[in-house]
């Protein structure tokens, strides 16, 4: 089979903005020159030897003609070329290492590769220009190129009656340069970063370097270099923004290029945009497949694996390494999380874990090796466990999932195949892992064998086929029932097909042509074994014909670069998500829009618009969470749109915020918005589409006279002026960025209320700590604990939550902005099978300390609970330890109120309490009057209200201070900080001095069994056992005090 390739709009309109930019240039062909042959003998061609005269040959080369336009013409049409594509103008001719340097933006999977050797022709035809040089990134695009090259030449040269002579750089082969000059034809060297990047670095130690930049016998005593460069070539960059920062520019340099054009989906570094399809033009223009993402969650995950996972390991100059570790993290509520943390040699899991009894012995940081030399860094803990960067230890949950994930891949493959069959579209799915031995072992005599991963695919592909109807015996009474033709092709070809043979696996080849792990480039996740794209480049065609039964493929993720195959329908990713490959990356590879047998293209013209999204659906079965995985996604998406440039509209001046002085701001009404814009556009400042014209640039608003404008906006002209300039020019209102609801907040001392002697005495009845004592029955308390838990507990098994959703059909960069780019969801739950672990725990112990009760009460209370309760263990220990803690806490505090006695002690609490540290979300803070401190933090919608109502109590309210976290009461149910101290007018009420508590509800049924025992045990103290004058209440706003205090008069 082979690809059939149409013209198509879009890539000829890409061709034509960088062809466009040049117009003006002559064409006066290939530039004649004489080209250096080197030092030989006579006239022989043999090299010189010592001792024996020497002359220099010359011969004719074909180098580019130079640019004949100037700085001023390059920058006007570059102006036209963006206008024309709605791009934002160019202030000025960007810098790089050529006299022009051109961004041409293409959303991964819209061609390209194409678009460049289109545009190579292009030039060729209008200006005469024979020399490319084609830079890449890696030996998976490099290729990529050359396959695509090969492809693209008989549909080019039916276009254009020439062909491209083409070549990829090798060190070994010098003599393909000599004929690079030599040649009159359209020439392309392609060369990928590595040997690049060694061979630029004139004085480098590498062997690339040496040859690239010494004279060299075997190339007649010159430097490769300087006859590259004398071709003066066009100097193309397929995605650059891998390709390193200035030293790559100043490689390029060396060729002397006439321009550089960079191609990429996503540019680090701009230069002069003539050309833009992002993500949202291809999908909204059916040039891509549509994204479904199928997420998996854990939910009531459990402890008792002693999961691991190195992340990274961090250097610093200043401080030893760090390394990266998510590991599991017990949480208040006996819930289990995962969470990252920067540990140090020496650190300890254990305690971080919040003492999860996995990580108790050893789980000690005793060594952090970084990066070096190209190997992984490693970390080593004092048990033994040695963790790669990258590495999973300990994940028993992990197993689970990835049968999940192989189930769901082949499921979803089933469901799009027999419709994709009937249009003679084959279906691919493809998955990545990060250890060949997970799909393929080798046995001593070097037999092959399944890994894991094979061996599940093989038992969940049975399991399918017999879910699907389609076992074979099924198959067989299907064939016989009389079914359409279509169906009855597809199911013959189904039965056909044999289950070892539907997978295989492509990867990195070792000597013995056994697969191996491949090899990542330093500071990549990415490889460069041309072995192992050689096979996939190999089988690109072979895997489209319905004819090889291969429809399930392995690969290492290293080599994700290579898998650019149009019919790839599913991926799934079965290793641990990690930050390092972004979202886009990782479903890039699928986004072509898929070919039929016959290698023709299934885009807009071929199958409507109802059709083309709904055949090309990539489904990503995510290693992650759907809404991880989506946020990132349309994260990484969003960072990656070229800004558009703006149009003057009414909307767009309406609410601006305009500044005549220091004191001075008005917004911009509707009504002010109208009078501008009429005034601009009848001085001819913005044309019909609200673009600014020539004329507004050169003059500004210098046309537009007092009567133009009302009265009141005359002050404002300036930063009118900068605003319609801001359409087009980033930085015209740097100057004028403000925003008044920034808080400046950069400090919260005590001010000058906190010495009023109103706040002074409430201040030092309320200061003293204190401690209890509390006297009840145990045996009550030990029945009613085991009576409660009976009732109350439930622990949750573990699960697989798996979300599913498809982009929507439209994509807008508001959607982007507010996360909302895909649809409706569905999910469905998936058991975890049962954890057998060799984790012990010290069930009493762990009770009993967390229920504040002895170890003798916890072991008759355990011992007292229902089997079918008790064996809740089992599920989840962590989550059961928590829950029972709770229920007996909860029985305490009901029994406890009538029970307690608080006594004073000598010790106080003193002022520094209320320096805690500074929230971080500073958006929270609300400037007062009469509180202790110039602001109050609040933490809910209540809070903030009741301070405001504090703040302007006039004739009531003399001082309050928000009570810091550290201000405790004990109780037997937990330690318990209230909210408010308030001191009151004197004279305005009985009880001057009142300690507040604010809660959303006053209902006593929302609020916790734990919770109440303590707002009772807090009333205790406060009403009854206090021999000061101050009152303790839960309220739920201002008016709610007001009435509590009324009611003790």
């Amino acid at each position: 089979m082979q690809f059939k390739f149409k013209i198509q709009p879009y890539q000829t309109e890409a061709a034509r903005a960088v062809t466009d930019v040049f117009a003006g240039q002559p064409n006066s062909g290939a530039s004649l020159y004489l080209r250096d042959l080197g030092r030989t003998v006579g006239g022989d061609g043999t090299a010189a030897l010592p001792g024996f005269e020497t002359q220099v040959q010359a011969s004719e080369g074909y180098a580019n003609a130079p640019i004949a336009l100037g700085s001023a013409t390059l920058l006007e049409n570059i102006h036209k070329v963006q206008r024309r594509n709605l791009i934002v103008e160019s202030l000025s001719l960007a810098t790089g290492p050529a006299p022009v340097n051109l961004d041409v933006e293409m959303e991964t999977g819209t061609g390209k590769t194409y678009v460049y050797t289109k545009t190579m022709l292009e030039l060729n035809r209008l200006y005469g220009w024979t020399k490319f040089i084609i830079v890449v990134p890696s030996v998976a695009i490099r290729e990529g190129v050359y396959k695509s090259l090969k492809n693209t030449e008989q549909h080019f040269f039916e276009q254009y009656g020439k062909a491209i002579r083409y070549f990829v750089y090798n060190s070994a082969r010098l003599g393909d340069i000599d004929r690079f000059s030599a040649s009159s034809d359209i020439n392309v060297m392609v060369i990928n970063m590595q040997a690049f990047n060694a061979s630029m670095k004139e004085g480098g130690r590498s062997k690339e370097a040496r040859i690239m930049y010494s004279e060299r016998d075997e190339f007649a005593s010159r430097r490769p270099i300087d006859v590259i460069a004398a071709n003066n070539p066009i100097v193309i960059l397929d995605e650059p923004q891998k390709m390193g920062g200035k030293a790559t520019q100043a490689g390029i340099a060396r060729f002397r290029p006439i321009a550089c054009l960079n191609y990429s989906a996503t540019h680090r570094d701009r230069h002069d945009a003539v050309y833009v399809l992002d993500a949202l033009d291809a999908f909204n223009q059916r040039l891509v497949k549509r994204i479904e993402v199928k997420g998996f969650e854990l939910k009531n995950m459990r402890g008792t694996d002693g999961y691991l996972y190195l992340q990274d390991i961090k250097i610093s100059k200043n401080r030893p390494p760090q390394a990266v570790i998510e590991f599991k993290k017990l949480n208040a509520s006996g819930s289990i999380s995962k969470r990252a943390q920067r540990f140090f040699e020496q650190d300890d899991i254990y305690p971080a874990s919040g003492e999860l009894e996995a990580y108790r012995d050893g789980f000690i940081v005793s060594e952090i090796v970084p990066d070096s030399d190209a190997q992984l860094g490693y970390v080593k803990f004092l048990n033994g466990i040695e963790l790669c960067r990258g590495d999973v230890y300990g994940d028993s949950s992990g197993r689970d999932m990835r049968r999940v994930q192989i189930r769901e891949t082949i499921k979803s493959h089933l469901e799009k195949e027999e419709a994709l069959f009937a249009r003679g579209i084959k279906c691919l799915s493809l998955f990545f892992i990060d250890e060949v031995a997970k799909y393929r072992v080798y046995d001593d005599d070097g037999e092959e064998g399944l890994g894991e991963y094979g061996r599940i695919f093989e038992e969940e592909y049975a399991r399918a086929i017999d879910e699907y109807g389609r076992g074979q015996q099924n198959l067989d009474a299907s064939l016989d029932a009389g079914l359409g033709e279509v169906r009855r092709r597809y199911l013959e070809w189904l039965r056909g097909i044999d289950v070892h043979t539907t997978h295989k696996g492509y990867f990195s080849i070792d000597k013995k042509g056994h697969s191996v792990n491949s090899k990542l480039k330093r500071g990549s996740d990415e490889s460069d074994d041309e072995s192992a794209y050689d096979l996939i480049l190999k089988d690109k065609e072979r895997l489209l014909s319905f004819d090889e039964p291969t429809r399930f493929i392995f690969s290492h993720s290293a080599l994700r670069e290579g898998w650019d195959n149009p019919n790839v329908f599913q991926i799934c990713t079965l290793k641990h998500s990690d930050s390092e490959t972004g979202k886009r990356q990782e479903v890039g590879r699928g986004l072509r829009l898929c070919v039929n047998r016959d290698g023709e293209r299934q885009d807009l013209e071929a199958l409507g618009e109802q059709e083309v999204q709904r055949v090309n659906t990539l489904t990503v079965i995510a290693s992650e969470s759907y809404s991880d995985f989506t946020k990132a996604l349309q994260e990484d998406t969003k960072s990656a749109l070229r800004e558009r440039p703006k149009a003057v509209t009414e909307e767009f001046l309406k609410g601006f915020v305009v500044q005549a002085d220091e004191e001075k701001t008005y917004a911009l009404t509707q009504e002010d918005a109208h009078d501008v814009y009429f005034a601009l556009v009848q001085h001819g400042l913005i044309d019909r589409e609200g673009v600014p014209t020539q004329k507004f640039k050169e003059s500004g608003l210098t046309s537009v006279t007092d009567d133009d404008l009302p009265e009141h906006l005359y002050a404002y002209r300036k930063d009118i002026e900068a605003l319609v300039k801001s359409v087009y020019d980033e930085h015209a209102l740097d100057d004028y960025i403000r925003n008044g609801n920034e808080p400046k907040v950069r400090e919260n001392p005590l001010n000058a209320n906190f010495a009023r002697a109103e706040f002074q005495e409430l201040w030092n009845k309320i200061n003293s700590k204190h401690s209890y004592t509390v006297d009840f029955d145990d045996d009550e308390l030990r029945a009613k604990a085991i009576d409660r838990i009976n009732r109350e507990l439930f622990v949750a098994k573990a699960s697989y939550v798996m979300t599913t959703a498809a982009q929507r059909s439209t994509q807008t960069r508001e959607n982007l902005e507010r996360g909302e780019s895909f649809g409706d969801a569905t999910r469905r739950d998936y058991e975890v099978g049962e954890d057998v672990s060799g984790v012990t725990y010290d069930l009493l112990g762990e009770v009993a300390t967390a229920a504040r009760i002895t170890r003798r009460s916890a072991a008759v209370i355990l011992k007292g609970i229902a089997p079918v309760k008790f064996r809740m263990f089992r599920d989840n220990p962590e989550e059961f330890i928590a829950k029972v803690s709770r229920c007996i806490l909860a029985e305490k505090a009901t029994m406890v109120v009538d029970h307690i006695t608080y006594h004073k002690l000598d010790e106080r609490y003193d002022s520094t309490i209320f320096a805690e540290r500074m929230p971080e979300n500073v958006g929270r803070a609300l400037e007062t009057s009469r509180c202790i401190q110039d602001y109050v933090f609040w933490d809910s919608e209540g809070e903030r209200d009741f301070a405001r109502d504090l703040d302007s109590a006039e004739g009531k309210v003399a001082v309050y201070a928000k009570l810091p976290r550290s201000f405790k009461i004990p109780t037997p149910v937990g330690n318990y900080a209230p909210d408010w101290a308030i001191a009151f007018e004197k004279g305005s009420v009985r009880h001057v001095f009142f300690v507040a508590e604010t809660k959303g509800s006053m209902d006593s049924l929302t609020l916790r069994d734990i919770e109440r025992g303590k707002i009772a045990c807090a009333r205790k103290l406060f009403n009854e056992f206090s021999d000061e004058d101050v009152r303790y209440d839960v309220v739920h706003s201002y008016e709610d005090l007001l009435t509590v205090i009324q009611g003790t008069e």
